[in-house]
């Protein structure tokens, strides 16, 4: 059985409200035994926390506030997510960053928020856990002034994209994108020049279902145990055994979020 990290679990969402614990467990039982809970708002962050309280050693989180909030970062706001970075169980600030596609939020504050928070992690000695979307120039621009560390969260772009993040000691992030023949044609085509040491896999559940999968789950749920399908497409377009991607992924995730250091023994493959 592989051992994987799923490194963005969308677990606080309301789908996940019936049956979080069996979720949980069924992931465990397909290898995916430590999963990252994805902050996105203070509500979000502070819920992120409170899962991880419950499943200790086996959920931890990050917390931040995502583009499509940036109008709801204030001084308030931040002294609220510096409290919450309190938490053995968090190991990252984020998700943070730009989304000129939805521009939920002005961009103008969107800027200000990501930097606001960039300050943050740079303060706790953290790394950042990153969205963008159609707002490549200024995310490098940004990133390259902060010098920050982290990792481009569930990357859907193409070769020069994936440079650039490379170029600033980022991880990359993919999920079930690169299964979707249509969407991720130009992500599959940057794979082979991704190394290895800088991949992490993650699902974005329960978003992003993996369009390949069969059978397709009721509802069209994503979920942390569809990790192993991702994990397996990753490695066929990368030309890898799936087995070398595994261990690649978790050493990467327990050294980029200090797993290590939160009491966590990788377990062997």
């Amino acid at each position: 059985m592989l051992d994987l990290i799923d490194i963005g679990v969308n677990l606080t969402h309301a789908s996940f409200d019936t049956d979080r614990d069996e979720v949980i467990r069924h992931a465990a039982a397909q290898g995916v035994r430590r999963l990252v809970v994805t902050g996105t708002s203070i509500t979000a962050s502070a819920r992120a926390v409170e899962l991880c309280d419950a499943h200790p050693q086996t959920l931890f989180a990050t917390v931040g506030i995502h583009p499509h909030h940036a109008d709801e970062l204030d001084d308030h706001s931040i002294a609220a997510l510096r409290d919450l970075l309190a938490s053995p169980a968090v190991v990252a600030v984020g998700e943070c960053g730009l989304d000129y596609y939805r521009d939920f939020s002005p961009r103008d504050r969107q800027r200000e928020a990501f930097a606001a928070q960039l300050e943050l992690a740079a303060q706790a000695g953290r790394p950042v856990f990153l969205h963008q979307r159609d707002a490549h120039e200024d995310f490098v621009a940004m990133l390259r002034d902060s010098r920050a560390n982290g990792v481009a969260h569930c990357f859907t772009g193409g070769r020069r994209e994936l440079r650039d993040c490379l170029d600033l000691g980022l991880y990359v992030g993919v999920t079930g994108w690169v299964c979707d023949e249509r969407r991720g044609r130009e992500l599959r085509d940057a794979l082979d020049t991704l190394p290895l040491d800088r991949l992490l896999i993650e699902t974005d559940a329960p978003y992003l279902l993996p369009r390949d999968l069969h059978p397709i789950p009721k509802g069209r749920r994503n979920e942390p145990r569809f990790l192993v399908h991702i994990a397996e497409r990753v490695a066929t377009f990368m030309n890898k055994p799936v087995e070398d991607v595994a261990r690649a992924t978790t050493e990467n995730a327990e050294r980029l979020f200090g797993l290590h250091a939160q009491g966590q023994h990788r377990l062997l493959l």
